[in-house]
């Protein structure tokens, strides 16, 4: 990923940001083509430039037709994050839900995840169902409307963003930009 490759070669440190992706998707998720009714979205155009990228970056992609809802997987986020296994379960939500096609709003979905990279599976299920990284996640949320994100991926330092799947110069341009060096 082209975040593995700055993070090598410049002095960043990268924080996980929870956004609020299509919240109002119920639990047993929506149809893409029910999710982007009405909008001027072609559906088809949208996987293939997934796909292009997906390609450029070597990453594995699946062929899927449905949304879910990702909050309860951004809660869980955010307590892998305190056990030291955050970007390892953030890269395992991603291909759970854009290689398998799994339903990442299930809470037993959720815990079988978490224990598969060794994280407590009672844990994680209280973790869910208690919903204590719940004010995270809000903050999280809060924090995207503040500063106007939109979408994802956005990289950003202080006020300067990179909306969507960009090229890993412009990323570098940003990096420079704001003074960041790179790693000796």
């Amino acid at each position: 990923m082209r975040i593995d490759r700055l993070q090598k070669e410049y002095e960043i440190q990268v924080r996980w940001i929870a956004f609020p992706l299509h919240p109002e998707t119920p639990e047993e998720g929506l149809p893409l083509e029910e999710l982007f009714a009405g909008r001027n979205i072609d559906i088809n155009k949208a996987r293939e430039r997934l796909r292009q990228v997906a390609r450029e970056l070597n990453l594995p992609l699946g062929d899927r037709k449905m949304t879910f809802n990702s909050r309860l997987a951004q809660e869980l986020g955010k307590w892998a994050e305190s056990k030291g296994a955050g970007d390892k379960f953030h890269r395992a939500v991603f291909s759970a839900y854009f290689v398998e096609g799994l339903n990442i709003g299930k809470v037993d979905e959720l815990v079988r995840l978490s224990k598969s990279l060794g994280l407590p599976e009672e844990e994680a299920r209280e973790v869910l169902k208690s919903r204590r990284y719940k004010g995270e996640v809000d903050s999280d949320w809060n924090y995207c409307y503040a500063q106007g994100i939109t979408a994802v991926p956005t990289f950003a330092i202080d006020h300067q963003k990179a909306v969507g799947f960009q090229p890993y110069e412009a990323l570098e341009q940003l990096l420079k930009m704001k003074g960041i060096k790179k790693r000796i």
